[in-house]
């Protein structure tokens, strides 16, 4: 048979494996990324093939290979076709889902083959073995694991096939002599047991796609037409949301506009595990920054920000100073994510640098707050996440080392530990005890830039809190901004097994 004629669609595939099963065959299933095809892969199939009179696989959508920053390395129609190319093979199929779950619910095999290091279901970080072993037992059938040779494709691809540039990979093989990914994993595990408070600025992003029409005859304005519009949940929100993911009990405290409030949006926007404290401001609405985005290479093209960020009214005020009073010393860190748009003053800051066990700050500077929003607001910190140019704007150092600049910031507020984002230049941290690591960026796919910063604030504050090594937090915030860019705006939050996948991948 051509191999083009072995691939199928699922539907299709699900039909074939039906007939067969109507003539009493039985039908073997694999699924897998098989993003590099190797002895391992084909040994596996192999054994695969002997449980059954079929073989049918399927392979994992691009859209859906979570193994980190380049990957998949080879697309899903050369994987399905290199698949299809083994005799052992009969017909394959491009997943329509994350997992093989649903797959296996249309399909009903009457075997599904997995390989060895799946035996052990504490061992698969996805917990997906599990709900794989339920979906093909509801359907009939039973789980076999072979027992061939293994080999791992991401060792492989990473050690010679050039994913990383070659600096990024002579760090990569030093940093991996001190810390693996099993131990990184395990640290990060720990973190779920802390006790949260995140505190900032609630922003509503709004991004209107238009395409673009071209230049108006009577006026020097360029005009578009509208396609459609997509709301997130942005600014603490999606901090509040990216620590959840890791973080089982966090509190979200913020202010929301008695204009144009959006309390139902926030509240229906935030994950189940977080608590939230809404104040509420009458003389402003709550902040919204409205994108208009060209959708093809998502082109931002203008902005309208609506927001009063005048300091609170005073009585107002003096109830978030009181809240924070009593509710800080209940939690082991306080997150602080301050865009400069009126929430935080300067008596709240007082309150957080003389209550919080941990305070990680990120101040953020736009363009609605330049040169007004600097880190040196606070007159502590624990930890600083900021960008290069926010911390030189601090430093008042326009050109000068990075270092010195991170260096007198540090002593200056009584800060132990900094991480310095540079976009494509990674991120540069700090630690008082160990000096200074700088971090290759591990992505050079970008979708959509905004939120970044906050993944990376989100995920690695909570790491820094709780010890871990200052050049483990740094490469976890860089992939965690890897995945970041690669999502539209705020649609979806870092989540742990992702991240997890991007550790492994990157350190095998």
């Amino acid at each position: 048979m051509s191999n083009s004629l072995k691939i199928l669609s699922v539907e299709d595939l699900a039909a074939k494996v039906a007939k067969f099963k109507e003539r009493g065959k039985t039908a073997a299933y694999c699924h897998g990324v098989f993003d590099l095809m190797h002895p391992g892969h084909i040994k596996h199939l192999q054994a695969a093939r002997q449980q059954g009179d079929l073989l049918v696989v399927t392979v994992t959508p691009d859209r859906f290979v979570n193994k980190g920053p380049g990957r998949p390395v080879f697309n899903e129609h050369l994987r399905a076709e290199s698949i299809a190319a083994l005799a052992c093979v009969d017909y394959v199929a491009v997943n329509s889902w994350p997992t093989a779950v649903e797959a296996l619910k249309l399909i009903k095999p009457g075997v599904y083959v997995k390989g060895s290091d799946y035996a052990a279901p504490e061992q698969d970080i996805t917990g997906g073995i599990v709900h794989e072993r339920e979906a093909v037992e509801q359907g009939g059938g039973r789980l076999h694991f072979t027992d061939e040779i293994t080999f791992s494709s991401t060792e492989l691809l990473n050690s010679f096939f050039g994913v990383f540039p070659a600096p990024t990979k002579a760090f990569l093989d030093e940093f991996k002599t001190r810390h693996s990914a099993d131990s990184i994993i395990a640290s990060m595990k720990k973190l779920a047991s802390m006790k949260v408070l995140v505190i900032g600025d609630a922003i509503i992003d709004e991004y209107h796609y238009c395409k673009g029409l071209g230049k108006s005859p009577k006026e020097n304005i360029i005009c578009t037409k509208f396609v459609s519009e997509e709301r997130f949940a942005g600014g603490v929100l999606a901090c509040a949301n990216h620590s959840a993911g890791f973080v089982k009990e966090v509190r979200m405290v913020t202010c929301l506009g008695g204009q144009d409030e959006k309390r139902e949006y926030v509240l229906d926007h935030l994950k189940a595990n977080i608590e939230s404290k809404l104040f509420s401001r009458p003389d402003a609405c709550t902040v919204t920054k409205r994108r208009f985005v060209d959708p093809a290479f998502m082109n931002k093209l203008f902005e309208v920000q609506f927001f009063n960020d005048y300091p609170l009214a005073p009585a107002l005020s003096a109830g978030v100073q009181a809240f924070l009073e009593e509710a800080i010393p209940q939690y082991d860190m306080v997150l602080v994510s301050d865009f400069g748009h009126g929430f935080i003053d300067e008596k709240i800051v007082e309150v957080l640098c003389r209550k919080a066990r941990f305070l990680a700050v990120n101040t953020q500077t736009n363009s609605a707050n330049t040169g007004y929003n600097l880190i040196t607001k606070y007159s502590r910190a624990d930890y600083i996440c900021i960008d290069e140019p926010e911390m030189r704007y601090a430093a008042l150092d326009k050109y000068g080392d990075i270092r010195l600049a991170i260096e007198r910031i540090a002593r200056g507020m009584h800060c132990e530990k900094v991480s310095v984002t540079r976009g494509h230049l990674g991120a540069i941290v700090y630690s008082g005890s160990s000096g200074f690591t700088e971090i290759p960026v591990f992505s050079d796919k970008i979708v959509d830039r905004v939120g970044a910063g906050d993944a990376f604030l989100s995920v690695t504050a909570p790491m820094a809190a709780a010890g871990i090594p200052m050049e483990v937090v740094g490469l976890v915030g860089n992939l965690a901004g890897a995945l970041k860019v690669g999502i539209v705006c705020n649609r979806s939050s870092i989540e742990p097994v992702p991240l997890y996948k991007s550790v492994t991948t990157i350190l095998k």
